[in-house]
């Protein structure tokens, strides 16, 4: 038996003002062109999408996840030109591309580091995009970070490694230089990567337990019994605890790729 597979709206949520500044700095670098085609991969509860859709006055703009515990709370969002459909990032790419469809502009926030095997994803994702296209993609890029190196410590541990089946998440996010030259190569001749520290204050040190459980520990949530779970994650409070000790507030650095290319 293991948890639910599904996400968790308001888990995700309640850090909702931290985790959309990102989105909003990615959608500031896209060049402005009224009456685009945009795709959204990996859309979540769709209110970002829609916003996005209104700011660049796009002709049509179609949100693409797999969560339908995500894509319930889209549905709100739908309409004026937005709409929604469930689907695998990397699969729906592969789809649309080899049908001939393309986008004016595909952009993915916070979505594309669940996926394995960025030189395979990159270039599905980038077939999407239409010459003079543009592609923006944020990713979180804190795997080094002890919120972070206190979960794989745990899933190796004696203690869940079997109840895991083996299982450590793996981070597939590379170097920002990685990524520019993978979409220099796949037609992008000025790309624009950037690594951004985001400076988030917590209430305190446990708050991270919450904001990983909206995100990271989802991976190990999946895949753990409910009482399983909650001895993770009482375990990895102890861990985490015991490596950064109990401040308040706590100042929690959080880098990103951000990158943009045309082409």
């Amino acid at each position: 038996m293991v948890g639910s597979g599904e996400w968790q709206p308001a888990q995700y949520g309640r850090f909702r003002d931290e985790r959309s500044r990102p989105f909003y700095d990615l959608a500031a670098g896209v060049a402005r062109h009224p009456g685009m085609r945009v795709v959204d991969l990996g859309s979540g509860t769709g209110e970002l999408t829609a916003w996005l859709h209104r700011e660049l006055g796009a002709a049509e703009t179609l949100g693409v996840d797999s969560s339908q515990a995500m894509l319930a709370e889209a549905a709100a969002h739908a309409g004026g030109g937005v709409r929604f459909e469930r689907a695998e990032i990397e699969a729906f790419a592969r789809a649309e591309a080899g049908a001939g469809r393309s986008f004016d502009l595909v952009f993915s926030n916070a979505a594309l580091q669940w996926i394995d095997d960025h030189a395979s994803l990159f270039d599905a994702v980038a077939a999407l995009v239409a010459p003079g296209g543009q592609l923006a993609v944020q990713m979180p890029s804190n795997d080094d970070h002890t919120s972070h190196r206190v979960a794989r410590a745990l899933a190796r541990s004696a203690r869940f490694a079997g109840r895991l089946g083996g299982y450590v998440r793996p981070d597939p996010v590379q170097a920002p230089e990685w990524y520019a030259e993978r979409l220099y190569a796949l037609g992008f001749p000025e790309p624009r990567v950037q690594l951004v520290v985001y400076p988030h204050l917590l209430a305190e040190t446990r708050a991270i337990v919450e904001w990983v459980k909206g995100s990271l520990l989802t991976a190990y949530r999946q895949r753990l019994a409910g009482a399983d779970y909650a001895d993770f994650l009482a375990a990895y409070e102890a861990a985490l605890l015991a490596e950064l000790g109990e401040r308040v507030p706590f100042f929690y650095p959080f880098k990103r790729v951000l990158m943009w290319g045309r082409r």
